[in-house]
């Protein structure tokens, strides 16, 4: 199959997408889940997390809080009809997986960040003053939770992977993307044979239980630290190939673009850079003369978070915040300060991360047309009143 061809008829039978799912009154046309304004913000076909939200609800992000990203709709995936079909030059034993064979074997367990390559996008308008396209996240296009599946490894080498395979790309069943007037079909991108052998794995549950359909049902890549494209969602198949592979995804997509970088545009992106953010309402009221617990988590693409410091000035002073539960390295750690506000009037929250490389939340982040990986430190507006 030509990487920049569809997935076959056979793989797509089954399926249904949540257009055809959708309850009266609910807030999005692609998403399948209940998207209450509390929890969500809704961007078209996706739905962001407010990090209000998450107060008090624990390490992993519940299913029904989590963000969705949709390129188009959710389909409703059949697992007894599904099959995982492997495929490419870079098989020696090209074979398929129902559900069930996939449940067989041996499974793993790990608690690993989701983050989409355009969380953040807004603050380059909002905080940096720069003009970028996308969907306008905050900072809400981000969760953990605990995956459970089959080592890609694993299926990998029992369809014969060879020792000069370079790519593997997995293919999602959802509808074709439309992009620049032309249907270039489901999402998928190539992720090198190295990376896939090393971590990624083929995920049926979340936090517990079988995956929901806006979340992959009913099988998911999990790859860890890289950007939230590469978890291609209600994977239908997988080819591995001894030659580069290449989808819109990695060529026109998901890369950098603008007057910094490259005239065809930076290498695809991969690892995320360090964040941080509050579990504060954005523009949150809060009494002065009375101590308050300021709450927040950090995560790295590169490494396991070691040191937050918080401002409550502005950035005039920092200190540092004490860590709760420094989480695994694919995951994120969550975090608290105590602040008495002193006066009334507004303030800027700010939290910054230092992973275990070294490397540290920037001032600003680097412009790039498409609002790809922010990752300086938020200014985070609060208005303090009297009591």
């Amino acid at each position: 199959m030509s990487p920049e061809g569809l997935a076959d008829p056979a793989h797509r039978a089954g399926s249904r997408h949540a257009r055809e799912e959708t309850p009266a009154g609910r807030s999005s046309p692609g998403i399948v889940k209940p998207l209450p304004p509390e929890l969500f913000v809704v961007h078209d076909t996706n739905a962001e997390m407010r990090w209000e939200a998450m107060r008090d609800a624990g390490f992993h992000v519940p299913a029904e809080r989590f963000f969705v990203r949709n390129h188009t709709a959710t389909p409703i995936v059949d697992a007894a009809s599904w099959r995982l079909r492997l495929h490419g030059t870079g098989l020696r034993n090209p074979r398929s997986f129902s559900y069930e064979d996939l449940l067989a074997l041996p499974a793993v367990t790990l608690d690993a960040a989701i983050e989409c390559a355009g969380n953040g996008r807004s603050l380059f308008t909002t905080q940096q003053g720069q003009r970028v396209s996308g969907t306008p996240w905050l900072l809400g296009g981000v969760g953990v939770a605990r995956w459970r599946g089959v080592p890609l490894a694993t299926v990998l080498d029992l369809a014969g992977i060879t020792s000069d395979a370079v790519d593997v790309m997995a293919r999602g069943l959802d509808p074709g993307y439309v992009h620049d007037g032309v249907d270039v079909g489901p999402v998928r991108r190539p992720v090198p044979v190295t990376k896939a052998l090393h971590d990624v794995i083929l995920a049926y549950e979340m936090n517990g239980r079988p995956l929901p359909p806006d979340h992959g049902h009913p099988v998911r890549l999990i790859v860890p630290s890289w950007i939230g494209l590469a978890s291609i969602k209600w994977v239908g198949d997988i080819e591995v190939s001894t030659s580069p592979l290449s989808s819109p995804w990695n060529t026109v997509l998901y890369r950098m673009f603008g007057a910094s970088h490259p005239p065809r545009g930076g290498d695809p992106l991969t690892s995320r850079g360090v964040r941080s953010a509050f579990e504060l309402a954005w523009n949150a009221t809060l009494v002065a003369g009375r101590p308050h617990v300021l709450r927040g988590r950090s995560w790295s693409g590169h490494g396991r978070i070691v040191a937050v410091e918080v401002s409550t000035d502005g950035g005039a002073t920092w200190r540092h915040a004490r860590l709760l539960d420094p989480g695994p390295a694919p995951a994120w750690t969550r975090w608290q300060v105590t602040w008495n506000p002193p006066e009334t009037g507004p303030y800027a929250l700010l939290a910054r991360a230092t992973d275990e490389t070294g490397a540290v939340q920037p001032p600003r982040t680097p412009h790039n047309e498409l609002g790809y990986l922010f990752d300086a430190v938020v200014r985070h507006p609060v208005t303090v009143v009297h009591p």
